[in-house]
């Protein structure tokens, strides 16, 4: 298939997820309401100190985004396979894993990017300063897409299975462990004035491994789950 009609299909499926997810802003707004429920739920019941807010700060906003970005992952592929578009995918000249592709980055867009831009207001509760803000923006920036990345290989895993979101988490959540624990650290490094280049390089390299790997690994995934 030419470059250009490669493109043109993955825009397209990008689109049509993107309308589906404006359709369905009860799961979108859900996602978002969560991470704000679960972020400022920590202030609240660890008490008026500061100091202890700003050390745990950035480890909640963290934990908060990977856990409603598990909201949504796991009809990611399932309503596709319901309704018959999943076996299309299979079946078109596109090759499967740029439409693995699209369809991660449509999820990336109503979800990490969304929660990202959320997050500067949620850290403001912990009291980090705006040195600190920005550094986590940044984090959450490079790091949201590695979580929907990986996701797309649980979620392709877990297509048509009973107890999907459940057994979803199981296989994500310790792949995604060390984006949490590097992208909390930039900010953590950032604070003490030690630099958080080494983090975000950490960041950038497993953005770029997910980038090459996951979309592939998902497509195989997929394969299998539909035999």
């Amino acid at each position: 298939m030419k470059p250009a009609g490669t493109l043109a299909a993955m825009r397209a499926l990008a689109a049509r997820d993107l309308r589906l997810a404006l359709r369905r802003k009860a799961d979108t707004l859900g996602a978002v309401f969560f991470f704000v429920i679960v972020a400022s739920l920590f202030p609240l019941g660890v008490g008026p100190e500061p100091a202890l807010l700003r050390t745990m700060g950035a480890g909640v906003v963290w934990v908060a985004a990977l856990l409603a970005a598990m909201l949504s992952m796991p009809r990611l592929f399932a309503d596709d396979a319901a309704d018959g578009t999943l076996e299309q995918m299979l079946l078109a000249p596109t090759p499967l894993p740029l439409l693995v592709a699209a369809k991660v980055a449509a999820h990336w867009l109503v979800s990490g990017l969304l929660l990202t831009a959320m997050a500067p207001l949620l850290a403001l509760q912990f009291g980090l300063p705006a040195q600190s803000i920005g550094v986590l923006v940044l984090a959450l920036l490079v790091g949201t897409p590695v979580l929907s990345l990986l996701g797309a290989i649980g979620a392709a895993l877990t297509v048509g299975v009973r107890g999907a979101a459940v057994l979803l988490s199981l296989l994500v959540l310790p792949l995604v462990t060390p984006v949490l624990i590097f992208g909390a650290g930039a900010v953590d490094a950032a604070a003490a004035g030690l630099g958080s280049s080494g983090h975000f390089s950490i960041l950038g390299a497993m953005l770029a491994a997910s980038l090459f790997l996951a979309p592939w690994a998902a497509a195989a995934a997929l394969r299998i789950s539909l035999d």
